[in-house]
């Protein structure tokens, strides 16, 4: 209540949410005693952000899908979020983080970025002009954080940051026109709103304060040396007799700096320049290779030597005095415009909330072009939103980074009357990087992201699971395989028919007989929800599945088998190419083990070893006609059904497409009558 603007405050809201308080009661008091400082009263914005209004990525899928950080190395920009951050601003930045990690669940908040990204494309100039007013932004978040805080004690620190925020505050006003005059030419709504928040009369209000007392050149500047100039000259002269006499003084002690080092070099015949930094103050400086150093060795005067490249760095003891009385100047300056700072900032802090629009303005602002810009580098399609997950040749965007050209693109179609998707196909053959392309595709697109296809249509996804790699946990002492059933517990319970729900291998962590029963159980729990689930696994005994569930669909990867004239062993050429049905490749694992150099002793005890084992083993189901058409009868139903939701197509059209179907179905039908009748039996 006490801390918090009147207009935005939504505590009383939350007021029955006790530990909600609580916690953010004990960050405000922790942050107060970590920076020494308190919050100015009704100055703060602290708005309740419940969980329904994003989509649920638990930190294990976000580590999986490698959204923000690369699970080899954190460094480099292969993730999701180094694919899309063209941001300009750190406030643009964090926005784009957040959202990655919280995509959005409302479809029309969804399209009304949409419609701001592709109002952004369609005019270049417009688009580049709104860039480079962002991109002179600074840290707006940032510097309203500080803004508020009023410092316990007035510490030269203190002062200066003050003195610095101010000036930044200054410059950050100062463009809210050229952005007005940026986006005055677009008409989507939410570049619209964005315009008028614009015009908020606060803007100018506050601007008015602070050049009444600020000097009207005083502005943001690159350069140590530069912005301490500026904020020793921000006030205005004549406001207080004192700080006038203080800078007097100042600027007498930088002229004499400059003098005594223009002595010293005629002195020493030596071409001495004057440098400044944040650490030593004024020195001196001077190229390494100049013919007029004696001997190799600077004259005795100078002390504090380095040497940095080919530039010698030193001061004088004279120098080192004149520095000290320059600080103490600084310190009366900034302690005297700090109080008139403080004076000026009490008169803003009622008009401090037009300040958090600006913010939020520029941060959205900031991601809707970076959205833009990565279109403009790639050919990305605006996604629909429909009841279905339909993709025409999707590629993965970060894959697409990697290797500088567009990967192998597939399509992928998974509806409520097909919602379990079951991948097969050798090792490397591409299946955890299509499981991943489709996540993360899924969440570009509730974030009001382009996507990359040539065609793309979602379903809302409320919660996004991964159930990916597989790893010992030293920490809490769980196995490889009790790892994987923590993850796919957690899946279970949590789920619901909104889910996206990515599994890559289950149950390899054990024997493959256990592993094949978990599997086969999980996958059959899964086909009762209305989940979209799709799941990669090498156990070809779960493909049989699709004849007592007509919602599960067997896609696999094909391969290709070479053979060269130099070479007597036959090798595995991966297309990365998606098909319907099941893998037919066998011993698959043996042929990756020969590309590998295992030793050929151990291949050919391996062949033996499986041609045995496989004697053994139950022989695969299969599919009765009487089964064949019922799949066929669901298949025509589900179509049908999706064709009356969905279809925006024209009559002639749409009789094309039911002829289509009808003829689809009429094949299936026939196929299923010639089955032989002992693989009936």
């Amino acid at each position: 209540k006490n801390i918090c603007l009147a207009s935005v405050n939504t505590v009383f809201r939350v007021v029955w949410k006790y530990y909600c308080l609580a916690a953010v009661a004990a960050v405000l008091k922790y942050v107060e005693f970590i920076q020494n400082s308190v919050y100015a009263p009704k100055s703060l914005k602290i708005r309740f952000h419940g969980s329904e209004q994003t989509a649920m990525i638990d930190s294990t899928s976000a580590l999986n899908l490698e959204l923000i950080t690369n699970n080899r190395d954190p460094r480099n920009g292969h993730t999701l979020f180094g694919v899309l951050n063209y941001t300009k601003t750190p406030g643009g930045s964090r926005r784009l983080r957040s959202n990655i990690l919280e995509p959005l669940v409302d479809a029309d908040t969804i399209n009304t970025r949409l419609d701001s990204v592709q109002e952004l494309l369609q005019n270049e100039e417009f688009f580049f002009g709104l860039q480079s007013v962002i991109s002179r932004f600074l840290d707006t978040e940032q510097l309203l954080s500080v803004l508020v805080q009023i410092p316990k004690q007035d510490t030269f620190n203190a002062s200066e940051s003050k003195i610095t925020n101010l000036i930044y505050l200054k410059h950050t006003l100062e463009l809210v026109e050229p952005l007005k005059d940026a986006l005055k030419v677009y008409k989507t709504p939410l570049l619209k709103a964005y315009y008028s928040s614009l015009e908020d009369k606060r803007f100018g209000i506050i601007l008015e304060k602070i050049k009444t007392v600020i000097n009207d050149d005083t502005r943001y500047t690159k350069g140590c040396l530069n912005m301490r100039t500026q904020k020793c000259y921000a006030v205005k002269p004549n406001i207080n007799e004192f700080l006038d006499i203080a800078r007097r003084t100042y600027t007498e002690i930088v002229d004499d700096i400059a003098g005594m080092i223009t002595q010293l070099a005629e002195k020493y015949s030596l071409p001495l320049k004057t440098s400044f930094s944040l650490a030593r103050g004024f020195f001196i400086q001077m190229t390494a290779d100049c013919a007029a150093i004696h001997n190799g060795q600077l004259p005795s005067e100078f002390t504090k030597i380095t040497k940095m490249k080919n530039v010698y760095n030193f001061t004088s003891p004279d120098l080192m005095k004149m520095n000290e009385r320059c600080q103490e100047s600084l310190r009366e300056i900034y302690h005297m415009t700090y109080l008139i700072v403080c004076k000026l900032l009490s008169e803003i802090y009622e008009h401090i909330h037009c300040l958090y629009k600006l913010s939020d303005t520029v941060s959205m602002l900031d991601m809707l072009q970076s959205f833009a810009h990565a279109c403009t580098l790639s050919d990305y399609v605006r996604p629909e939103f429909t009841d279905t997950l339909a993709i025409k040749q999707g590629w993965h965007p970060v894959l697409e980074k990697i290797s500088l050209e567009k990967p192998v693109c597939n399509n992928t179609y998974i509806t409520e009357g097909s919602n379990v998707v079951i991948i097969t196909g050798p090792n490397m053959s591409g299946k955890s990087t299509y499981l991943k392309q489709i996540a993360l595709s899924q969440i570009m697109a509730q974030i009001g992201s382009f996507v990359p296809a040539e065609y793309s249509s979602f379903r809302i996804a409320e919660q996004i699971f991964t159930r990916i790699g597989m790893d010992d946990d030293i920490e809490t002492n769980s196995s490889t395989f009790m790892q994987e059933m923590k993850e796919i517990t957690y899946i279970i319970q949590n789920a619901n028919d909104r889910s996206l729900i990515i599994i890559d291998e289950l149950g390899r962590g054990t024997s493959p007989e256990e592993g094949i029963g978990i599997c086969y159980a999980v996958c059959e729990y899964l086909l009762n929800l209305k989940a979209f689930t799709l799941l990669a696994t090498h156990f070809l005994e779960l493909c049989q599945i699709d004849t007592l569930y007509p919602n599960a669909e067997n896609n696999y990867f094909k391969v290709q088998h070479v053979r060269s004239s130099s070479d007597i062993r036959e090798k595995i050429a991966y297309t990365y190419m998606l098909s319907k049905g099941h893998t037919e490749e066998k011993n698959y694992g043996l042929k990756a083990a020969e590309v590998s150099s295992l030793p050929p002793s151990i291949i050919c005890d391996a062949k033996e070893i499986i041609t045995l084992v496989s004697r053994q083993m139950m022989q695969q189901q299969r599919n009765t006609s009487e089964t064949l058409k019922e799949r066929a009868i669901y298949r025509l139903a589900n179509m049908l059904v999706q064709t009356a939701r969905n279809s925006q197509l024209d009559p002639n059209s749409l009789q094309i497409y039911l002829k289509g179907l009808k003829k689809k179905y009429e094949t299936d039908c026939l196929a299923s009558e010639q089955i032989p009748m002992e693989n009936q039996q």
